[in-house]
């Protein structure tokens, strides 16, 4: 009995408010998102034309990394909202830096930032695992198709609908879920997120 109420006295209470390193992490996370975000967006056009060639909407399994930078930094920063900031500033360097789609970068950032906090949300912002993690993904990957297909790609056929929708939806779930998961799991390795849950979860430190 006295174990199990030391036990619970020891355990650190989840604390939800934002801390100075936190915005200053979630920022850092969001710039270099952003830089990544440019980035594939010149190497992704190139590569839109033959994945569309093999089936219409095939282009959606390019999409995820344009994704994962909310779930990056929900999985890092683990509070209410981090998700929506590391997306929506990432969307704002890739589109300061200069993208095809303009201020409509902005949209797509609070939408698919959106997707990605809905799904954490729901886990009470309790569960970090990778389940959660590559649902998170694919809740990007949704938004981020509903927003497509609404804006980009209205009056598609059903066919292209789905095949857009799912491709987008896997390849949320493998970059933007799976591997925001396993990029946490290595910064935590080196140190770098020892003033986090998710560092210290990682190399078992207190």
């Amino acid at each position: 009995m006295h174990a199990t109420i030391a036990d619970s006295t020891t355990r650190p209470t989840r604390v939800l408010r934002w801390r100075v390193v936190d915005i200053v992490v979630a920022s850092v996370i969001a710039v270099a998102s952003g830089v990544v975000f440019w980035a594939w967006g010149q190497a992704a056009n190139p590569l839109s034309a033959p994945a569309s060639a093999v089936l219409p909407g095939f282009q959606g399994i390019l999409n995820g990394f344009w994704l994962f930078a909310g779930v990056l930094g929900a999985l890092v920063i683990r509070k209410p909202g981090a998700a929506i900031f590391t997306e929506l500033v990432a969307a704002c360097v890739s589109a300061l830096i200069g993208t095809q789609w303009g201020a409509l970068t902005l949209l797509s950032g609070l939408v698919q930032g959106l997707g990605v906090e809905i799904v954490f949300a729901l886990f009470l912002y309790a569960n970090w695992r990778l389940g959660v993690a590559l649902l998170a993904g694919a809740g990007a990957g949704i938004a981020e198709s509903i927003l497509d297909l609404t804006v980009w790609y209205p009056g598609s056929k059903i066919e292209f609908v789905v095949i857009y929708t799912v491709t987008t939806t896997i390849s949320g779930i493998v970059v933007a879920g799976l591997g925001s998961w396993l990029l946490v799991r290595a910064l935590a390795r080196t140190g770098a997120l020892s003033r986090f849950a998710a560092g210290r979860e990682v190399t078992g430190r207190v």
